[in-house]
């Protein structure tokens, strides 16, 4: 059963003409300012065009400021998350890529970019800012990658689930900053399932419960969106040993996990089986359950390039989701909000 969300207003954030907008997240930092980053200024889906962008809101997201290039490597860059340190920093991630060579389009683009170039700019990173963003440091090379980056602990660490490599192959892995997101170290890994049932996990994200219990969940490959549910696997000390990953009731990808301030996990995700949108769950029992029978709608969507929701809660106990999606026929993707009552 789905049903709508209380929706206050929906509108677009970011629109670039002529180009493409995806895989946005968010964050409220102590101050009341919302941020939201994505990759901008794209040709389409895969290009090697990406910039990571970032807007501001200091209105609860009624107005935002226009798109600033925080990152801008001669790659691809994608996956933008951000987070708020507990000492103010401004933690941004993402991931540069080679993939646009599969595309005759880019080949020659691809033929400039040298051994060193690659060699360079090629990988996942993390960039900081002690000023609000006004500044950023140099790039800082981590193994993990996830579309919306890593959270902070009540312990202090900053935890990073994503896709890395442990002995030259393809791995989930924990990895954790003790120093405000300077160094890294990964500290642990979660199991594929097995491999029959589909093509392992992929772009998660994580929050701590109240009880300090870590809930991971997990996109899955595989051609038939019908069988693309979220898994989940959990932690108890820390992100160094996992449950054993397991299905859950959501269907879509891929996962933004926030506890509220009541506690509740909530989730949302993109549904890119019709009828398509960005979809919610929550949790009032630290992950054991997610709203049995019940899915919200926070937006439907034209088609099913759409997606990477992620939230944020304002003072007012609402919550902001940012998404992207097309929003008129004929044109392409932009950023787009929604606030809605939990």
């Amino acid at each position: 059963m789905t049903r709508p969300v209380d929706s206050l207003w929906t509108r677009v954030i970011c629109k670039q003409p002529g180009r493409y907008i995806g895989w946005p997240t968010i964050t409220r930092t102590t101050a009341g300012e919302l941020l939201a980053v994505f990759s901008g200024d794209r040709e389409e889906h895969i290009c090697p065009w990406g910039k990571t962008h970032l807007v501001r809101s200091s209105d609860d997201g009624e107005t935002w400021s226009a798109p600033e290039i925080i990152r801008d490597s001669p790659l691809d860059d994608r996956d933008a998350g951000i987070i708020e340190t507990a000492r103010g920093t401004l933690l941004v991630s993402w991931f540069s890529a080679t993939s646009f060579e599969s595309n005759p389009d880019y080949r020659d683009y691809g033929a400039t970019l040298t051994a060193q170039t690659r060699e360079q700019y090629l990988g996942n990173w993390v960039l900081r800012s002690e000023d609000g963003g006004r500044t950023w440091g140099e790039p800082i090379r981590v193994n993990a990658s996830a579309p919306h980056g890593p959270v902070q602990l009540r312990d202090g660490r900053i935890l990073y689930l994503g896709v890395g490599r442990l002995n030259d192959e393809r791995a989930i892995v924990a990895e954790e900053s003790t120093d405000d997101g300077r160094t890294w170290n990964v500290i642990g890994t979660v199991a594929h399932p097995p491999k029959t049932a589909h093509r392992g996990l992929g772009e998660p994200h994580l929050a701590e419960t109240a009880s300090g219990k870590l809930v991971g969940l997990f996109r899955v490959g595989g051609h038939d969106m019908g069988e693309r549910f979220l898994y989940q696997a959990d932690s108890d000390d820390g992100g160094r040993t996992w449950t054993p990953a397991r299905v859950t009731p959501m269907l879509g990808f891929p996962p933004h996990l926030t506890r509220l301030r009541d506690n509740q996990l909530l989730v949302v995700y993109g549904r890119r089986l019709a009828p398509f949108g960005q979809r919610a769950r929550l949790s009032d029992d630290e992950g054991v359950t997610w709203e049995a029978g019940t899915e919200r709608v926070v937006q439907a969507a034209p088609n099913d390039d759409l997606g990477y929701p992620a939230s944020a809660q304002l003072a007012d106990g609402s919550i902001v989701t940012v998404y992207y999606q097309v929003h008129e026929p004929g044109e392409k993707t932009c950023l787009m909000a929604t606030r809605w009552q939990p």
